[in-house]
């Protein structure tokens, strides 16, 4: 690694990236998003049982109909209550047959229980929430544009924005892919995301902005780059590493709901890690309009 270039290799990153973005685009376009509850709307069951119940007892019954990812609250004026004898279940859309068959086989696992309601709901959120979230993310961009401009340059900021544009494709691309569900978790998954990619991207261009006061005529711009993203290696992995700790223990052992919210973060974290180092540098150099190893 001492003596590898990133930016000499920039057409290898490049092709990876591109090859990645084309097939996750075409996922987006001809597969689509698996949207849930929260975008497309669902049913509700409001059950009162004649016992307490666990959260995790009810999803056990749930998933064997193929609805585990269900939305389940327990009606308790205690926030940490494990158990409760009112629950609150939101699923997707379900035909009366099948929610007939799901409460028949939730009465003969867990007990007897009074229907308090049962209704189809809209999504949570509608066409205008969602523009309102596209707005602000644009408006998040501007001002991260502003900011980075003001504080180094123009050119730093533009690619630090296309960096972002990677992450955020990266992270959508694999949940069309995977026909993942996409809900309001993944929303703020999605809003972290940006958080970090620009964090890591900063880092690495506050210590070329460092090393251009005191580059040297007998040194490239491309070996600039080059060491100041080498320079930077070491802090970028271990802050990436401690927090695929973080993410990988909440994947595997958060639960089902808060699932695809990890995988999300999973996702980007990695991706945010990869822009950082391997193209961030070489973007920039680019809107600089010069060649590698001049």
């Amino acid at each position: 690694m001492k003596n590898f270039s990133i930016v000499r290799n920039w057409k290898i990153f490049f092709a990876i990236t591109i090859i990645g973005l084309m097939i996750g685009y075409g996922s987006m376009i001809f597969r689509g998003f698996n949207l849930g509850i929260d975008f497309t709307g669902g049913s509700i069951m409001d059950l009162k049982f004649e016992k307490a119940v666990q959260v995790a007892q009810v999803r056990e019954v749930l998933g064997k109909h193929n609805l585990g990812g269900a939305i389940i609250q327990l009606e308790s004026n205690d926030s940490a209550a494990t158990s409760s004898q009112g629950v609150l279940i939101r699923t997707p859309v379900i035909a009366d047959n099948d929610r007939t068959t799901v409460m028949q086989d939730m009465e003969k696992s867990l007990g007897k229980f009074e229907i308090r309601r049962v209704e189809n709901v809209g999504a949570t959120i509608g066409g205008e929430l969602i523009q309102q979230a596209a707005i602000a993310i644009f408006l998040s961009w501007v001002l991260m544009v502003l900011y980075i401009t003001i504080r180094f340059q123009l050119n730093f900021a533009l690619a630090a924005i296309i960096a972002l544009i990677i992450d955020v494709s990266v992270t959508l691309s694999w949940f069309s892919l995977l026909q993942l569900e996409i809900d309001s978790t993944f929303v703020a998954a999605l809003l972290t995301v940006v958080g970090y990619s620009v964090n890591g991207t900063i880092v690495i261009f506050d210590r070329i902005r460092e090393n251009l006061k005191v580059h040297r005529r007998t040194e490239t711009v491309t070996d600039m780059i080059d060491n100041s993203i080498k320079s930077t290696l070491t802090r970028t992995i271990y802050t990436t590493i401690t927090t695929l700790f973080a993410i990988v223990a909440i994947f595997l052992f958060g639960g089902e709901t808060i699932h695809n919210f990890s995988f999300a973060m999973l996702v980007g974290c990695c991706s945010g890690a990869y822009t950082s180092i391997l193209l961030a540098g070489t973007i920039w150099l680019f809107l600089q309009h010069k060649k590698a190893g001049e």
